[in-house]
């Protein structure tokens, strides 16, 4: 039996899938040789022993889009549910900020999102958002790097959790914007046999969902940079409730940097329900080099991160 290795984006533009799926390989095959998987991990990733698949969905927040729904932000609460996000994580970094200037920076875009009186509708809310984002931007890494090119492309890429939670723009048979992009995942997941998940960003969000209804066996589960933890913005607004480790998962590493501006509270275990079997999330941090943090393949070149991955497949290939 073929064990499965399936890869889950997070929130971004439209990708050039193979490219991608060739990056973030050549990250974990790294990240595996540093950990000490030199001669496993070739063989594993790139010589046909797993079945590497990359879920996309991207497509679809464009084609939501293209029918007027994604960016307009005409419903006063979608715009606050999107403020309400960068607050809580804006909140977050000024717990830790390590420097003055950091502090700043964070207090000010603070004061954008959260200003004295009432706001007069979503324009308002929107450009609190926007003034924010511009703000954020001064801090080292989010514009740099490949980070966050304007403060538009950063509310618009924040946007997508809001519209993946908000469970609205049904198709034309009645499927939400979140149902559609879990059944892109749930149709690489193995029904059969076991697959291990490596998820992104927003796509932990939906791999831990699409998990839920997942019959198949997951010996681990591994999210990288996640926002589960932001517990208004993300947490609150998931299913099912209240939050536990889905069945099929045997293992579930959650992995954090702390410059990553898009993850929540780290350590998912305290905040995450064990399964029947026990399992809970284990967070680990993560200190990656370099100013823009959160791309995946930072993470996956992490030896601590690529080692645990090559050894699940190992396990999962030999039983």
């Amino acid at each position: 039996m073929t064990t499965r290795l399936v890869f889950v984006h997070g929130v971004g533009g439209p990708r050039d899938t193979a490219a991608e799926l060739g990056e973030w390989l050549r990250a974990l095959t790294d990240g595996a040789r540093a950990a000490g998987h030199s001669r496993r991990a070739p063989h594993l990733l790139h010589g046909g022993a797993v079945d590497v698949r990359f879920a996309y969905y991207g497509d679809l927040f464009t084609d939501d889009q293209a029918q007027g729904t994604t960016t307009s932000y005409d419903d006063a609460s979608h715009a606050a549910s999107l403020v309400a996000l960068m607050l809580e994580a804006v909140d977050e970094h000024m717990a830790e900020a390590e420097d003055a200037y950091e502090a700043r920076v964070l207090l000010r875009a603070r004061t954008q999102l959260a200003p004295e009186g009432d706001q007069q509708g979503a324009g308002d809310v929107l450009r609190q958002a926007l003034n924010a984002a511009n703000t954020l931007l001064a801090m080292p890494g989010l514009r740099k790097l490949g980070g966050w090119a304007s403060d538009r492309l950063m509310v618009h890429q924040l946007g997508q959790v809001r519209r993946y939670l908000t469970r609205a723009a049904p198709d034309r048979a009645g499927l939400g914007l979140d149902q559609r992009i879990r059944e892109r995942v749930t149709r690489e997941l193995d029904p059969s046999g076991p697959t291990v998940v490596v998820a992104h960003s927003l796509g932990t969000v939906v791999a831990f969902e699409a998990l839920h209804d997942h019959a198949g066996s997951v010996p681990l589960l591994v999210t990288l940079g996640s926002p589960i933890g932001m517990r208004t913005a993300v947490r609150s607004r998931m299913r099912p409730q209240p939050l536990s480790v889905p069945a099929a998962v045997g293992g579930w590493l959650n992995f954090w940097d702390r410059d990553d501006f898009i993850v929540g509270r780290p350590q998912l275990e305290k905040c995450v329900d064990r399964n029947a079997a026990a399992v809970l999330p284990v967070s680990r941090r993560v200190d990656s080099d370099g100013l823009w943090v959160h791309p995946a393949a930072k993470y996956l070149a992490a030896p601590g991160v690529a080692g645990p991955v090559i050894e699940a497949l190992e396990a999962a290939a030999t039983t």
